[in-house]
C-alpha cells in the first residue's frame, strides 16, 4: 500500500526542508556527546546509529564521545563494590578504574561501535590512550567550606580533567572514511588512568577539531526559562546573563559551561537536546525549528 497524498507531501516536504542543511554540513565535523536514556533504550540505540549512518552517507564527518555511568554503576554493584560520589563525582580508586575502564572502553563503546556497523556505517572504538588522544590531569575538588576556613582539596582518585588533546587518529580515521567513537579515558604524565566527564571531553576534542557543531543528548527537553519555557538561539552573551541571573544552575551548568567554552574557542554552535526523542540529532540539525537549546 502507497503513501497517501498527504502523507507523501509531508515526506517531500522534510526532504526538501533537509536538503539546505545537507549541503551547509557537507564536509564538515559534528562532534555529539552520547549519553543517558538515547544509550540506554533498545529503540533510541538504534535510531542514534542510523542517525550516524546517515550523516556520514552525505557526507558529515560525526564524531561520537559517550558516557556510561549507570552502566558502570550496576557493574559495580554487581561486584558488591560500594560506590560513594563527592560532589557529583564518582570517587574511583585503582579497583574501580579497573572497571571504569571494563565498562566505558569495552562493552560500552563496542556495543556503539557494532550497532553502528550493523546499519551499514564503519565505525572504529577508541579510549583517549589510543594515539595519546587525551593526556589527562588529576582533578582536585575544593572541599565546599565557611568563608572564613581555609580550603581543604579532597582526592577522589583516578577522576581527572583534559590536559591536552592530540587529533592525530581521529583525523586519520575520518580521512579513512570511518565514524570514531571515543570512551573518555585519559592518560596522566605519571602513565595513570584517568575517567573524564565525558560532556567535557566532548568539548575538548570540538575545540581541538575546529568542529562546526557540539551535540550534547541529555535527558530533558534543553534549556528552560524560569517559565518552563525552551530557550534557543542564544548567542554567548545571552548564556553568560543567564548564569550571572541564576537561571542556569544545577546539573544544566556543568553542560552550558562545556557549550559555552567550545563556542567561545571556536566552535560554529553548540546544541542540547533531548536524547529521549528518536532522530533527536537529525530533528536538530536538518529541520529549520530543531528540537533543543541552540547556542552561537
Amino acid at each position: 500500500m502507497g503513501l497517501t497524498q498527504k502523507s507523501a507531501a509531508n515526506v517531500a516536504h522534510v526532504l526538501a526542508e533537509a536538503l539546505p542543511y545537507i549541503q551547509r554540513y557537507s564536509n564538515k565535523t559534528i562532534v555529539i556527546k552520547y549519553g543517558g536514556n538515547a544509550m540506554v533504550d533498545n529503540v533510541l540505540k538504534s535510531s542514534f546509529a542510523r542517525d550516524l549512518v546517515l550523516m556520514k552517507t552525505v557526507g558529515i564527518n560525526p564524531i561520537v564521545v559517550h558516557g556510561g555511568g549507570p552502566q558502570i554503576g550496576r557493574l559495580l554493584e554487581r561486584l558488591g563494590k560500594e560506590t560513594q560520589f563527592i560532589q557529583g563525582m564518582r570517587v574511583t580508586d585503582a579497583e574501580t578504574m579497573d572497571v571504569v575502564e571494563m565498562v566505558l572502553g569495552g562493552l560500552v563503546n563496542k556495543e556503539i561501535v557494532n550497532l553502528i556497523n550493523r546499519h551499514g556505517g564503519q565505525a572504529v572504538g577508541l579510549s583517549g590512550k589510543d594515539g595519546d588522544l587525551i593526556r589527562a590531569k588529576k582533578l582536585e575538588l575544593t572541599a565546599l567550606q565557611e568563608a572564613e576556613v581555609p580550603s581543604e582539596i579532597i582526592d577522589i582518585g583516578h577522576v581527572g580533567e583534559v590536559e591536552s588533546i592530540d587529533i592525530s587518529v581521529v583525523n586519520m580515521l575520518v580521512k579513512g572514511h570511518f565514524i570514531p567513537v571515543i570512551a573518555p579515558i585519559g592518560v596522566g604524565k605519571d602513565g595513570r588512568s584517568y575517567n573524564i566527564n565525558a560532556d567535557l571531553v566532548a568539548g575538548k576534542i570540538a575545540e581541538a577539531l575546529a568542529a562546526e557543531n557540539l551535540i550534547l543528548l541529555t535527558n530533558v527537553s534543553g534549556l528552560l526559562d524560569e517559565n518552563g519555557q525552551l530557550l534557543t538561539g542564544l548567542n554567548t552573551s545571552d548564556v553568560d546573563r543567564l548564569i550571572e541571573g541564576g537561571i542556569i544552575k544545577g546539573g544544566m551548568l556543568p553542560k552550558i559551561d562545556c557549550a559555552l567554552n567550545a563556542v567561545k574557542s571556536g566552535v560554529k554552535s553548540a546544541h542540547i537536546i533531548d536524547g529521549r526523542l528518536p532522530h533527536a540529532v537529525l530533528v536538530e540539525l536538518f529541520t529549520d525549528q530543531g528540537i533543543g537549546t541552540y547556542i552561537h
